[in-house]
């Protein structure tokens, strides 16, 4: 088979399946890593893909959003979100005040959050907030506002609410993250309200798949370095984790479950 041909169908692999890694690429084909990882590097060049630490992903579109209604209950759990979640979950010290997304990281990180001391914990989730009434030794308030179909709450009255308070530490989670653009997001309302909570934080810290870093979404919500730190997994891409850490944010990556 001719290089190219090859690397048609690898990007066939990517287009179908959304990614590829290098160890599936050289079983299938009988090449070395290092051919495998150059059969990736020329897709990437054209555009195509995006290269990871293990292999190569499909660029998302700009303008791409989560489902308007989620279900979080019935949504799938990766290893790679399970495992960023819990890491984060590990960040929480007694009597903090934390700022807890509304995203899917968000609702997967209430299972590993602390039970054995105190603290307080302020959500924009209709559904994180039920799963909370079970915390029997935690202050929980829920961000006010027009709730959207997801169950979020993200609008002006919500933005108003968090500017109201200050946080000991706030994650954050996004539709994607480059060195240069920032962090960006799918609609302005989530964006704005953001921004109002990570201004209002004395730590700020990104929750982020490796299949959204060296990503654009579509409305920048800010720059890079107003983060601390990045908890990501094995699938982040490379360069752009080192442009990262060049901005002074700590990147920790989650290891894959044996």
């Amino acid at each position: 088979m001719f290089m190219e041909e090859r690397q048609q169908e690898i990007l066939k692999t990517i287009q179908q399946n959304g990614k590829i890694t290098v160890a599936e690429i050289t079983q299938k084909y009988g090449i070395s890593d290092e051919s495998a990882r150059r059969d990736l590097r020329m897709l990437e060049q054209k555009g195509v893909c995006k290269r990871t630490h293990g292999g190569a992903i499909l660029l998302a579109q700009v303008s791409v959003r989560p489902p308007l209604d989620r279900d979080f209950g019935k949504m799938p759990v990766w290893d790679n979100y399970r495992e960023i979640a819990k890491r984060a979950a590990a960040q929480i010290r007694e009597n903090d005040v934390v700022y807890l997304t509304g995203g899917s990281l968000g609702y997967l990180m209430v299972p590993f959050l602390p039970r054995e001391f105190r603290y307080t914990l302020v959500v924009n989730s209709i559904d994180i907030a039920k799963d909370l009434r079970a915390f029997e030794k935690h202050e929980v308030y829920v961000v006010g506002g027009k709730m959207r179909q997801s169950g979020s709450v993200v609008d002006s009255l919500a933005s108003e609410f968090v500017s109201r308070i200050h946080f000991d530490l706030c994650f954050i989670t996004g539709g994607g993250l480059t060195a240069e653009f920032g962090l960006s997001n799918g609609t302005d309302e989530t964006a704005a309200f953001q921004r109002m909570v990570i201004k209002n934080s004395r730590k700020r810290c990104l929750l982020l798949s490796g299949a959204k870093i060296g990503v654009d979404s579509f409305i920048k919500v800010c720059d890079a370095e107003q983060f601390d730190t990045l908890i990501t997994d094995w699938e982040c891409v490379e360069d752009q984790i080192a442009l990262l850490e060049e901005k002074g944010i700590e990147i920790v990556v989650v290891e894959e479950p044996k």
